[in-house]
């Protein structure tokens, strides 16, 4: 075997998706991930097939991808299939996440923008219970 094609340690998988070992186990738990072979002397070992699965599902996760929707995706992509057309109900729910997420921040932002201001015009009220309150997540943002 040359070493283009040796078996690869849980290690230099890892290292070659840019992952951590605990994430390639993590995996195999969940059922992302086949079992792997293992060595004479106990050693998980992988192939070419294992090392594009695991870049596969590091690229679903930077795209905010939760396991069980990459889950979705590896078992279309299994069958030989090209898992694109899937995926669109999966990317079309995170696209909505992030707006959410962005409309959160922007929001935020206004919020602190402003408080600043009433800091640097020095007319912002002593942080006292009674005449301010840091925003609260739970009640949307608003001083109760």
């Amino acid at each position: 075997m040359t070493t283009a094609t040796a078996p690869l340690t849980v290690g230099r998988l890892a290292e070659a998706a840019g992952v951590t070992t605990d994430a390639i186990r993590h995996w195999e738990r969940e059922g992302l991930f086949p079992a792997a072979e293992r060595s004479a002397a106990g050693y998980r070992r992988y192939g070419p097939a294992e090392l594009d699965r695991a870049r596969f599902i590091r690229a679903c996760q930077r795209a905010g991808l939760r396991l069980s929707d990459i889950g979705d995706l590896l078992a279309v992509r299994d069958t030989g299939t090209c898992p694109c057309e899937p995926a669109e109900s999966h990317l079309e729910r995170r696209i909505a996440e992030v707006s959410a997420e962005i409309a959160r921040l922007e929001g935020l932002r206004s919020q602190l923008t402003s408080m600043l201001g009433a800091v640097e015009a020095g007319t912002c009220d002593a942080p006292l219970p009674e005449n301010w309150c840091p925003p609260r997540i739970a009640d949307g943002g608003e001083c109760k």
